[in-house]
């Protein structure tokens, strides 16, 4: 069984930066690894998403060109590294084993970011 431990998040204000961090332990993993976000009273959102050959990268339209996402392979980790935030992307972010899959793989436990302006 694969178990995801979610790091990084914090609060921030708009304009700043937050780095999370998200390392995969277990069995081999699905073809991309990425991460959703889920607003207060909202559903929860695709946010990036990246190959473990890291080759592909695929991000949700609100977050293209301010975000990017990142593979350590070695390290069965994922990094989504956040520019210029908004509040808008305050949520709490959950880490994902199949992020690419309907429905997605394994979650995990979430990670609050908070960006005030």
């Amino acid at each position: 069984q694969v178990q995801l431990v979610e790091s990084g998040g914090g609060l921030v204000q708009a304009g700043g930066s937050l780095r999370l961090s998200c390392q995969a332990v277990g069995r081999p993993l699905r073809y991309a690894m990425g991460w959703f976000r889920q607003a207060p009273g909202k559903e929860r959102e695709f946010v990036a998403a990246g190959t473990w050959t890291g080759h592909s990268t695929f991000y949700g339209d609100s977050v293209k060109g301010r975000f990017t996402i990142s593979v350590d392979n070695a390290n069965h980790t994922v990094f989504l590294q956040m520019n210029s935030l908004k509040p808008e992307d305050t949520g709490v972010y959950y880490c994902n084993s199949d992020a690419l899959s309907t429905p997605p793989g394994l979650w995990g436990q979430g990670t609050q970011v908070t960006v005030v302006s």
